[in-house]
């Protein structure tokens, strides 16, 4: 195992991108834990400028396989994820 500084680092077979490029984007609206709020937070685009980058990297395939799974997942809206847990108590 690495080690940066105090902190290890467990090596992945395919590691987080650098957040000023595209393909930190990508990365970022795959992952299941990563919402689209937090997106805007570190790049600044909004859902729908994601959705247009989605459309223009991705076969057509993967973008609506990516786009159904999107849409089903409550923790990728913030406000839809909240609303889920308050509502789970």
């Amino acid at each position: 195992m690495a080690r940066v500084g105090d902190r290890p680092v467990t090596l992945t077979r395919k590691p987080e991108p650098s957040a000023d490029s595209s393909d930190w984007v990508i990365w970022a609206a795959w992952a299941d834990r990563v919402s689209f709020d937090e997106i805007r937070e570190r790049t600044g685009l909004d859902e729908q400028a994601v959705i247009r980058i989605m459309r223009r990297e991705l076969k057509p395939s993967s973008f609506r396989r990516w786009r159904k799974r999107a849409s089903g997942q409550v923790t990728k809206h913030r406000k839809r994820f909240v609303q889920s847990r308050e509502m789970s108590r």
